[in-house]
């Protein structure tokens, strides 16, 4: 008799369980059905934005792991903002060689970055831009030091050089100087291009390394 009646609880509880696990799957099947046709309906573009994160490799460099130093590469690369290392970087390529190509502006931002690595220079970004700076003309970068205001008047050329200084920042390679620490323009020769070794010519900028070493 025992037996009979936990047989009879165990089939109604199995009849019960089955009309509720039936409902719940169509629920589920509903939802999906609803989420199909939400996205069959959605906006193409939108989706896509929502997506590229997430797919799209570095802009930082090529395939190849190279900088592509073209117009159109880096006009591609999403705008670029930073911390104070970067502004930093980005105000020295504005006021030193914003007029210059794409490996112009690289090679500016070589100088700096392998004056960050020696150890006759601040190890940071904006210790090695403003070194000097104070009395007129007395600084390393004759932007920091000349007199007149430092203004951001070409909005473009600002968007490019951001660009720029964030990927050097990033880590990016630099093979166009060799090394080089100081720089002139084709307009002036200083007295230490005699006793620098030339690196470099790239537009209108002169690249050297210096001839003492590291300590």
């Amino acid at each position: 008799m025992i037996r009979a009646c936990l047989f009879a609880l165990s089939v109604s509880t199995v009849s019960v369980a089955l009309p509720a696990a039936a409902e719940m799957a169509h629920k589920a099947k509903s939802l999906i059905s609803l989420e199909h046709r939400a996205l069959a309906q959605a906006d193409q573009g939108h989706l896509s934005n929502l997506v590229k994160p997430l797919v799209q490799p570095s802009p930082t460099v090529s395939s190849s792991g190279r900088v592509k130093y073209t117009n159109d590469w880096l006009r591609v690369l999403p705008k670029a903002s930073g911390d104070a290392e970067w502004r930093c970087l980005s105000e020295a390529l504005y006021f030193e060689a914003r007029g210059e190509t794409v490996k112009g502006l690289f090679a500016v931002a070589e100088v700096i970055m392998n004056r960050v690595a020696s150890s006759r220079f601040p190890s940071s970004v904006c210790g090695v831009i403003n070194q000097g700076t104070g009395a007129k003309y007395a600084c390393q970068f004759t932007y920091t030091c000349d007199g007149r205001p430092e203004e951001i008047h070409e909005p473009a050329s600002w968007a490019r050089v951001g660009k720029v200084a964030k990927i050097m920042l990033a880590g990016a390679p630099r093979p166009l100087t060799k090394g080089a620490t100081h720089y002139h323009t084709t307009a002036v020769r200083p007295n230490w291009a005699s006793v620098y070794t030339h690196t470099a010519s790239i537009g209108t900028h002169v690249f050297y390394r210096h001839t003492y070493r590291d300590r």
